[in-house]
């Protein structure tokens, strides 16, 4: 199997521009993502068990790779849940399969939401990792409409080696992430 096309964007392109933008001394300095972590939260799962098999299973068809039920850690009687019920579901992709899933995400799910205009600047947390909210499962296209029996968004966390937000926002936006003008 051949590597895939961003990887080898990352060591022939943005390794060095970065490398040259931030004046490290070593390419090891260079910051990467280290993996992508997939959340998908339930919540009507607690009325209805089947949703939770079905978010797993939507999860596993996007992302390439088996999806794991996440459970309650405690519980709380207002929403009728119990700990250790099932409540969403995740997944957490390394090496070949993130840079699969990142040049799937920026090139065919994101164009395909409704009014895009740019994913937003405000989603690192200030140790260099960032998280995007997607309202609805069907922007990517694994997933069939009809089979669909609820909308449902998920959570996407990109762990990224840089040690301030400014380096791993250059990082995304070198590997093609359509961050919004900051002028909106």
């Amino acid at each position: 199997m051949a590597n895939p096309r961003l990887k080898e964007k990352y060591l022939k392109e943005i390794v060095p521009a970065l490398k040259e933008k931030f004046q490290y001394k070593s390419v090891m300095q260079v910051p990467k993502i280290l993996k992508i972590s997939v959340n998908k939260g339930i919540g009507a799962a607690v009325v209805d068990k089947k949703l939770v098999d079905s978010g797993v299973e939507e999860l596993s068809i996007i992302t390439g790779q088996r999806a794991v039920p996440t459970k309650a850690k405690k519980s709380i009687s207002n929403f009728k849940l119990r700990e250790e019920m099932p409540i969403g579901a995740r997944v957490t992709l390394r090496g070949d399969h993130m840079y699969e899933f990142i040049d799937r995400l920026i090139t065919v799910a994101l164009p395909r939401v409704r009014d895009f205009r740019g994913i937003s600047e405000k989603g690192f947390d200030g140790r260099g990792n960032y998280t995007i909210g997607v309202k609805e499962q069907i922007i990517f296209p694994e997933i069939s409409i009809d089979q669909v029996s609820r909308i449902n968004g998920m959570n996407i966390t990109f762990v990224t080696s840089a040690g301030t937000d400014e380096e791993s926002y250059e990082l995304l936006k070198a590997f093609g992430f359509p961050f919004a003008d900051k002028n909106n």
